[in-house]
């Protein structure tokens, strides 16, 4: 089974989590746009998918995040930004993309996250600025 859907919005990647301090307690948290992007993710999941099962044996990842081209930037190299000539080096990382993506598909599409035994992923310039991902099980 394979699942292809598309998170609209500029890539956002996994924060870290933070510390609060009261006293001689400390309380970790996750930061609210960490969470609402997750929330993001299996809302777009669950709207392409409604009655999805869970994907139970190796999975394999795609990931392309695509962002937004600058304002400033000229026609010419807005051309060669939108045929792939260049590419983003901005953050966040690809890493911490990965990470904010499979962590909210883990339970919603496949059982755990450990199942993952491939995954690309890749950084482009778009007019509109997404996420496309891609599940399969392999």
């Amino acid at each position: 089974m394979n699942f292809n859907f598309i998170v609209p919005g500029k890539p956002m990647g996994k924060q870290r989590p933070k510390a609060t301090s009261r006293g001689r307690y400390t309380k970790v948290y996750t930061p609210k746009e960490t969470i609402s992007y997750e929330n993001l993710v299996i809302a777009m999941f669950r709207q392409a998918y409604p009655n999805a099962k869970l994907l139970e044996g190796e999975v394999k990842g795609c990931i392309r995040a695509f962002y937004p081209i600058p304002l400033s930037t000229s026609k010419k190299r807005k051309q060669a930004m939108l045929e792939g000539f260049i590419r983003p080096q901005v953050k966040p990382d690809l890493d911490n993309i990965e990470k904010i993506i499979y962590d909210a598909l883990n339970g919603i599409a496949y059982t755990d996250d450990s199942h993952i035994t491939e995954m690309s992923i890749s950084k482009h310039y778009s007019d509109s600025p997404r996420v496309e991902v891609s599940i399969e099980e392999v």
